[in-house]
């Protein structure tokens, strides 16, 4: 399982994450849902080690509360650098996928698989398994010789991100928003994609604002974030009387 551990997360001086605590088993889908500035992207940038966001447990003098720790099944990863939490099984597909001119899809992914396994994957066989989840995705099927994300839109960045997720079949992956841009049929899609992954046993940690979304990845647990802490967890139940009434 991942578990989240008292997270306090910093930005500079900044204290943005007060405290969070969360387990996701395997093949478990969690939700997390919050406001803007809520914390919720600064939560899955700390947790995969972006540099700007810190991990920290500031105390009070005299205060005894359990230091924060991030630990993949039962290995504190809290403080390696995020490509050993790749290779850990960690993945995490951002708000903004970043454009990367001058490199294919299939070229990056074949050597983000090498990284990763440390033994480059079979030429015709690779190939066949990323035009084969391109095709999952519904997107044009020249995208495996495209430049990451170059020339793509909003949607299509977020599709891509999970092709290059079932492509690496992470033991867990962060998704954050990953139904932002998306019309109604690529909802779906992307549903289904993150489905067949968690069949596999991969767990999930998903930030979302879309009830529709939500509902069709049938999650295990939602939790609701406001500034900075988990005010309340449940199920899709919650969802009931609406997001704007959680939030």
């Amino acid at each position: 399982m991942l578990e989240l551990n008292n997270i306090h997360v910093s930005r500079g001086d900044a204290e943005i994450v007060h405290g969070v605590s969360l387990t996701i088993g395997a093949g478990e889908v969690h939700v997390i849902l919050g406001k803007n500035g809520s914390g919720k992207t600064s939560l899955l940038n700390a947790v995969m080690g972006h540099p700007a966001f810190l991990v920290t447990l500031p105390l009070p003098k005299g205060e005894s509360e359990g230091a924060a720790t991030v630990i993949l099944d039962g290995t504190d990863i809290t403080t390696v650098p995020t490509h050993e939490k790749a290779r850990a099984g960690l993945f995490l597909s951002l708000q903004q996928p970043p454009e990367v001119p001058g490199v294919p899809l299939e070229e990056f992914l074949r050597t983000a698989k090498t990284a990763l396994t440390g033994e480059q994957p079979k030429t015709i066989a690779f190939a066949g398994a990323v035009s084969e989840n391109i095709a999952k995705l519904r997107l044009d099927s020249k995208f495996a010789e495209r430049s990451v994300n170059v020339g793509a839109s909003g949607g299509e960045k977020k599709r891509a991100e999970m092709v290059q997720m079932l492509t690496l079949a992470p033991k867990y992956a962060l998704l954050d928003e990953p139904d932002s841009g998306l019309d109604a049929d690529a909802l779906h899609y992307v549903a289904d994609a993150i489905s067949s992954l968690r069949n596999t046993g991969t767990g999930f940690l998903v930030v979302s604002h879309y009830a529709a979304f939500i509902e069709l990845l049938q999650p295990t647990a939602i939790h609701v974030m406001r500034d900075g802490r988990i005010v309340q967890s449940g199920t899709v139940d919650i969802l009931k009387d609406g997001i704007a009434k959680l939030l």
